[in-house]
Formats: C-alpha cells, structure tokens, sequence
C-alpha cells in the first residue's frame, strides 16, 4: 500500500524558510521521478519542482526557480523541498507525489500547511 506523509510546513514570515519532507512507502521509490504540488486557497492544484530519479535532474515551476530546492534521499525514501525567501503566495498545502506526465499518481497524503504572513 502506497502511502505519502508530508510535513515540515508552518507559519512563517515573508523572508523565511521552511523545510519539507515526504516520506513514501510502498513502491520502489529510488525508480520514480518525484514532484512536490501545491493548492493555494481557491485554486486548483498545481506543479512545483520535480526530481529525477537519481536525483540528476530537477525542474521547477518558474516563480519558485531560485528559490526553492527539491532533493531526494532514496536509502530513507524520502524526497525534500527546501523553500527559500518565501513570499505570501506561497501560502498553500503542499503535497508530494509522483512525477505527473512520467507516472501515475499515487492517492494524495494529507498535505502540510505553509502559510507565509507578516
């Protein structure tokens, strides 16, 4: 049974930085492309940074490029978004996943609440 547990996320103010974690079990995680989503408030769901496996590759949504930096540990099975320099649109529940477009997503975790506010 795959399963995806996210945290990390928190209050913080505009400047900040956060740390995200997802812990995966239940497939083989060091073959998947990894991507972490998030849902701002009144949107829908979008892409923000994926890894490859192997962690060779990476890509970001354009507002977070420079930002923030998606990693992976595939011994722990754990993949990371280390958010820089956060503004208030960054305000969302995050969440982790498969890479969309390269797998088929896995039923979605909980999330983990970042909300960036003075």
């Amino acid at each position: 049974q795959v399963q995806l547990v996210e945290s990390g996320g928190g209050l913080v103010q505009p400047g900040g930085s956060l740390r995200l974690s997802c812990e995966a079990s239940g497939f083989t995680f060091s073959r998947y492309a990894m991507s972490w989503y998030r849902r701002a408030p009144g949107k829908e769901r979008a892409l923000v940074a994926t890894i490859f496996s192997a962690g060779r590759n990476t890509n970001y949504e354009d507002s977070v490029s420079g930002r923030f930096t998606i990693s992976r540990d595939d011994v722990k099975n754990r993949v990371y978004l280390q958010m820089n320099t956060l503004k208030p649109e960054d305000t969302a529940v995050y969440y982790c996943n498969k890479a969309m477009g390269w797998h088929t997503l896995e039923a979605w975790g909980q999330g983990t609440q970042v909300t960036v506010s003075p």
